[in-house]
């Protein structure tokens, strides 16, 4: 495996989106909404900032206004990710030039980590705004930074599990609108399955992403919820891996 192959591969990638209107037009309401709840939020706040400040051990503003804006971002997030990524793999097959790309002195792995890679760079540009968001906060008063880069790293991971299912699902298909919708339905499947679950301590509730995700909201970092990102990621990569490589040996 070569990395400078593979950033070459995102590096393409990344060109094809910038060049996407529909790319851009997800990206720009994606800021739009993130910026409405953020200044919601940070309105909330000022409102009740009398009351809150009355409070034993009152929230401070990250709490308030940061943290939950990045909560509901995972939730945009879930829709925004399979419309990114549904031609990854579906616009190879419906324009007959994944044989080309397969026949290239290229690994599987490497083109699968070389659309992921450059997807995920582009869907970075939305947390990185947040975090710019979140720190122009700090011009009005001192802020949680502990509590800001648990949820940028939250969500980053949150991120790239979620490009990780839409590349599987965009693997399956020719028809970039199915794509969307299977990422989608599969992304909500696994949202749900923290709902679903009647016992904090039953299965479906462990596999649920954002009962993971909910412990960086709160400014928890734990290596199991580490962990657990970073193999669900490896999963579905290896996934997408194993079926170009059937999609190849059928010719």
């Amino acid at each position: 495996m070569r990395p400078s192959m593979i950033l070459t591969l995102a590096r393409k990638e990344l060109k094809i989106l910038f060049a996407s209107p529909l790319a851009w037009v997800v990206l720009g309401v994606m800021q739009l909404i993130f910026a409405w709840v953020f200044f919601f939020q940070l309105e909330q706040y000022l409102e009740n900032l009398a009351r809150l400040r009355q409070l034993t051990n009152p929230p401070g503003i990250t709490e308030v206004v940061v943290a939950t804006t990045f909560g509901f971002a995972s939730i945009v997030l879930l829709m925004a990710v399979p419309l990114l990524s549904m031609r990854l793999f579906a616009d190879e097959y419906r324009q007959q030039t994944l044989a080309l790309l397969l026949t290239a002195p290229v690994s599987l792995t490497e083109i699968v980590l070389g659309k992921f890679v450059g997807v995920l760079a582009f869907l970075s540009i939305g947390v990185l705004i947040l975090l710019a968001m979140a720190a122009s906060l700090a011009v009005g008063g001192p802020l949680d930074w502990g509590l800001v880069a648990a949820n940028a790293l939250g969500l980053l991971l949150l991120t790239a599990a979620f490009a990780s299912v839409a590349l599987f699902i965009s693997s399956l298909t020719q028809q970039g609108v199915v794509a969307a919708f299977g990422a989608f339905g599969a992304l909500l499947f696994l949202w749900l399955l923290d709902a679903a679950a009647d016992d904090p301590q039953a299965l479906s509730g462990y596999l649920s992403l954002m009962r993971h995700f909910d412990g960086f909201n709160r400014g928890l970092v734990d290596t199991r919820d580490i962990g657990y990102f970073l193999l669900f990621t490896l999963l579905f990569l290896v996934l997408t891996i194993r079926r170009l490589d059937a999609r190849r040996l059928q010719g």
